[in-house]
């Protein structure tokens, strides 16, 4: 689920970014910033405060991030 508010995404921007080039060094160059709001914000029902989305991305580690992907393939095959 992604969040409905574009404007936060255009804040955290450049976290996003910062976190995908992060595991492109590891070896994980497809993933770019969009799936790492994705994963982000698909674990909130409700617009969290910005602290929070702040700690999450900075915090993603790459086995979360897969545990996301893995889940959203087996609920829609065609999401991912």
């Amino acid at each position: 689920m992604e969040l409905p508010f574009g404007d936060l995404y255009e804040d955290l921007r450049d976290l996003c970014v910062s976190k995908a080039e992060e595991f492109s060094l590891l070896g994980y160059e497809n993933i770019g910033p969009r799936d790492i709001w994705k994963c982000v914000a698909g674990q909130y029902k409700q617009i969290p405060a910005m602290h929070q989305l702040v700690n999450d991305i900075l915090s993603l580690k790459i086995t979360k991030y897969m545990n996301y992907v893995m889940i959203a393939m087996y609920k829609n095959p065609d999401s991912i």
